[in-house]
């Protein structure tokens, strides 16, 4: 079990106190218990969010990771302006110009951002990719964007790239083939929307189901009781996810 060294703690205190306030006592138990080698300090983790989200929703992830001695790129994109064609290369090589031009080049998505990921992969080589881990992607397209598409307002609110996360011939995730690259999902099975979640199969997190999150060539795959809108934000999905950037491999027998 691995101990932190305590300038990495008392780099996460400093970083960004009042941000920290309400999860602090979380993280630091997660990254105490976190069992795994000490990242190499040219190795960048490159953090990407969701849908109508922000960089801010991904911080409390990218400073665990920043204290763990990870370069990150916490960069925002405007998921809601564009397709999904144009944001790919648009959020991830903005996201790679904080990156060492030396060490792996991981990624952390939330939702949209893993899509991001799979579509770049799939039309651009990248040498210094080293492992991804996804928060609740859309892998297999999402039933709540079928049966809402349209309604009035839905384009308006999601964009572009909205409309292209359903289970119809118009779904990006759909086109995409099996990954190719080392890639941890996180799912959550807490629903935040009981409306929503009449659209999709059980379990589900309120915008996707359990079983449209996986993908064909995943390399690991878990579950957490967290909704859509917050896993990110999870201190177990925080831990999950350092362990698999780590070693490839999620913590199937975590304890509480």
């Amino acid at each position: 079990m691995r101990i932190f060294a305590s300038c990495n703690i008392a780099l996460l205190a400093r970083h960004k106190n009042e941000q920290l306030i309400n999860i602090r006592p979380h993280i630091l138990f997660a990254l105490l218990l976190l069992a795994s080698s000490p990242a190499l300090a040219t190795d960048c983790v490159v953090f990407l969010h969701g849908l109508a989200r922000t960089s801010a929703s991904m911080e409390n992830v990218a400073t665990a990771f920043e204290a763990d001695g990870y370069v990150v790129s916490n960069r925002g994109y405007p998921s809601r302006k564009f397709p999904i064609e144009e944001l790919a290369p648009m959020a991830i090589e903005a996201g790679m110009e904080e990156c060492p031009e030396e060490g792996s080049v991981h990624f952390v998505t939330h939702s949209l951002g893993g899509i991001l990921v799979r579509y770049y992969l799939e039309h651009n080589e990248m040498p210094a990719l080293g492992r991804v881990v996804m928060f609740a992607p859309p892998n297999q397209g999402s039933k709540v964007v079928d049966s809402f598409r349209a309604v009035p307002g839905y384009k308006a609110v999601n964009g572009p790239a909205g409309m292209q996360l359903g289970t119809d011939e118009n779904s990006i995730p759909l086109m995409l083939g099996p990954v190719n690259f080392e890639v941890g999902i996180i799912a959550g099975t807490r629903t935040f929307n009981p409306i929503l979640s009449q659209y999709l199969a059980n379990p589900d997190d309120g915008k996707v189901s359990v079983e449209s999150t996986k993908v064909d060539g995943m390399t690991d795959f878990i579950t957490i009781a967290v909704s859509h809108p917050f896993i990110m934000e999870s201190a177990e999905a925080i831990e999950q996810a350092m362990t698999f950037i780590s070693t490839g491999r999620f913590m199937h027998d975590a304890p509480e």
